[in-house]
């Protein structure tokens, strides 16, 4: 059998590329690979806030056969940073001085090994900020190795807030490449999270060096819901990326890159079923990772029994999602997986159902510099 060999994270994909005359996909190139500490900015920008507060939303990264090159965003969960221009922290610095909701404890308010903290610094590196000192305020909305992109939420959430504080002068190329830092430090080198947590919709990286971002573009008119279950687990991403094959068959690669295709083509034509069957059917990936989440087959099957169009593994799990396109059909079918979780792997989990977020991270308050003069 022919074998091709697997060597993550992956730095290059070999997918064709979209024309930029279809309305329905936007490819975003960013040639930047940046050293530390390089300024992409000419001459450092002044703050126009005194303070802003960012959210981004969770995420669905692979969505079955398109690991560590497709992903995308969900509405109404996600990560909240406030930020602030702060006399009190060393000009060019940040300090994070709050984290609360879930697994706090957990996480560490040094800057250098905080999600948040290290795209914040990435991105004030970019802007070239030296004059100014910045205080951080991190809220959980996402628990920790869920599934749903918890770290990529946080350093986009943060990235979007720096940049916005001095005035958006920054790229949503360069954004991504701000939280990829942070995730090459937390889970490894991939944007399928932090992409779309920063851009919304449909993300699919094209290329990593230089990084290549293609939006996928969901039609508004049609109708598409996520079904999240989230069992009483926790699947660190490391452990699950240590679970992958280093080496894949050649049947194996030609069907996983045709489902990839397929639920590319699904996205583009608002066909929420063909999505569902792409979603489904991964042979790589999926059949490693889903043994380690005890009750995982038996609730992708009572999702289909249930109705749902697909399910799979989000991200590196251990949350189930499946895709519909009716909310309440959404409900039924979360009740079904959460009940699956309990008599397949002896698990309590909860079931949300979400839009997708078209919008991606972004501001929502900010306070003028003029209010604390």
């Amino acid at each position: 059998m022919a074998m091709i060999s697997y060597q993550p994270p992956l730095k290059s994909l070999a997918i064709p590329p979209v024309s930029l005359s279809n309305p329905k996909s936007v490819i975003f190139r960013c040639s930047l690979s940046l050293p530390s500490r390089t300024a992409v900015t000419s001459v450092e920008p002044e703050p126009v806030f005194s303070s802003v507060k960012a959210f981004a939303p969770a995420t669905v990264a692979n969505l079955g056969p398109g690991f560590d090159f497709l992903g995308c965003a969900v509405d109404g969960l996600g990560d909240y940073v406030s930020l602030s221009v702060d006399s009190n922290v060393h000009p060019g610095e940040v300090a994070i001085t709050n984290i609360t909701g879930n697994n706090t404890n957990k996480l560490s308010k040094n800057p250098l090994y905080n999600c948040a903290g290290i795209a914040a610094i990435e991105v004030m590196k970019m802007l070239g900020i030296r004059s100014v000192g910045l205080s951080l305020s991190l809220e959980k909305g996402l628990p920790l190795g869920s599934g749903l992109g918890s770290s990529a939420a946080s350093a986009a959430a943060a990235a979007i807030a720096v940049n916005g504080l001095f005035g958006g002068k920054l790229g949503v190329e360069e954004l991504v490449l701000a939280g990829l830092k942070s995730e090459e430090k937390v889970s490894g080198y991939h944007a399928d999270n932090v992409a779309p947590a920063i851009m919304g919709g449909f993300i699919l990286i094209r290329n990593y060096e230089p990084l290549e971002l293609i939006r996928l573009k969901f039609p508004v008119e049609k109708e598409l819901f996520f079904v999240l279950v989230s069992p009483e687990f926790e699947a660190p991403t490391k452990k699950m990326r240590a679970a992958l094959p280093s080496e894949v068959g050649m049947p194996h690669h030609v069907w996983n890159s045709s489902q990839a295709g397929a639920l590319v083509a699904a996205v583009l034509q608002g066909d929420a079923m063909g999505l569902g069957k792409a979603l489904s059917s991964d042979k790589i990936v999926e059949p490693r990772r889903s043994p380690l989440i005890p009750g995982m087959d038996g609730v992708k099957k009572a999702a289909i029994a249930a109705g749902a169009f697909g399910c799979t593994i989000s991200g590196a799990g251990p949350t189930a999602v499946a895709v519909i396109d009716n909310e309440e059909k959404g409900k039924e079918i979360g009740e079904r997986m959460v009940m699956a979780f309990m008599k397949e792997g002896n698990l309590k989990a909860e079931a949300s159902v979400k839009r997708l977020d078209r919008v991606g991270a972004r501001l929502i308050g900010s306070t003028p510099l003029d209010r604390v003069l």
